[in-house]
């Protein structure tokens, strides 16, 4: 197994705008110390997308949380990396994730045979498995350099440790509210976690981690506290340092709400954000 290098303990989310301004923004996150940029997924409408972040900044690592396999063409993926490794090398992270198919685990697998014929290929160094169930894992374990893991406890970092093993990089994507008030901050987590309850296998990972079908399907107070960490920056700062301890390598924090690049900004001086700030609550880094 062969680990993600030079990936610091706390990433941060960059929601992309459709006038670019987010590329200013991705600057200014570089500039604050923090050790990866994640784009989301469902965000990235065009893979040029990830390449115009990589010129907006100048050596901050830049992934994908994630690259859908069943929307973009294996080969694409593939000759992107290739460009970048001669424009910026060693900066695009190929953050992979889906599809949302019967048998995923038969599709993804040929994608990654794909990426692994590719000339020149995309190293399983490089590339990261969005998984939440053990089989994911155990692929993400085989196949990549590890997985990264979204909506899930403390607890159950600790379990995808164990199943991914000591030598795996473990991300965990945490979503974020920077709100002190209980209700407006569960309703604010409770528009993403209202759609992806129903997508794909994240319900059933709920229930694999003790949450009751009730629990599910009126996303319970319980639920929505122990998969989203919001109040004060502290509250937050407490909850990244959970999974730490739980055997993530890397915590991503993705902002929900209305104040956009506000939770970076105050947990830029709070948290160990590059290697050399520090060791992550696990001492792994």
């Amino acid at each position: 197994m062969t680990r993600i290098e030079g990936l610091g303990p706390i990433g941060i989310s960059l929601n992309i705008a459709p006038d670019e301004t987010h590329l200013g923004e991705a600057a200014r996150l570089e500039s604050l110390g923090y050790s990866a940029i994640w784009l989301a997924g469902g965000q990235i409408d065009s893979l040029d997308r990830i390449s115009a972040v990589v010129r907006a900044t100048e050596s901050i690592p830049v992934a994908t949380g994630i690259i859908p396999v069943d929307v973009y063409d294996a080969d694409a993926v593939a000759r992107l990396h290739a460009d970048l490794q001669v424009t910026a090398p060693g900066r695009f992270v190929v953050g992979l994730g889906g599809p949302q198919i019967p048998r995923p685990l038969r599709a993804l697998n040929a994608y990654l045979d794909r990426l692994d014929r590719a000339d020149p290929p995309v190293p399983t160094a490089r590339r990261i498995l969005a998984a939440l169930g053990p089989r994911k894992l155990e692929l993400a374990r085989e196949r990549a350099a590890g997985a990264v893991l979204l909506l899930v406890t403390p607890e159950y970092t600790a379990e995808a440790r164990r199943i991914l093993g000591p030598d795996a990089t473990l991300i965990v994507s945490l979503m974020t509210v920077l709100d002190t008030d209980a209700a407006r901050s569960r309703d604010t987590a409770g528009v993403p976690l209202r759609f992806l309850s129903g997508v794909g296998g994240y319900a059933a990972n709920f229930a694999r981690m003790g949450f009751t079908a009730d629990d599910i399907s009126g996303l319970s107070n319980r639920l929505v506290d122990d998969l989203v960490a919001w109040g004060d920056a502290d509250a937050i700062v407490a909850r990244v340092h959970s999974h730490l301890a739980a055997g993530a390598d890397h915590v991503v924090v993705s902002e929900l709400g209305d104040r956009p690049g506000e939770v970076a900004g105050q947990l830029a001086g709070l948290l160990p954000l590059r290697a050399r700030d520090g060791l992550g609550a696990t001492g792994r880094h």
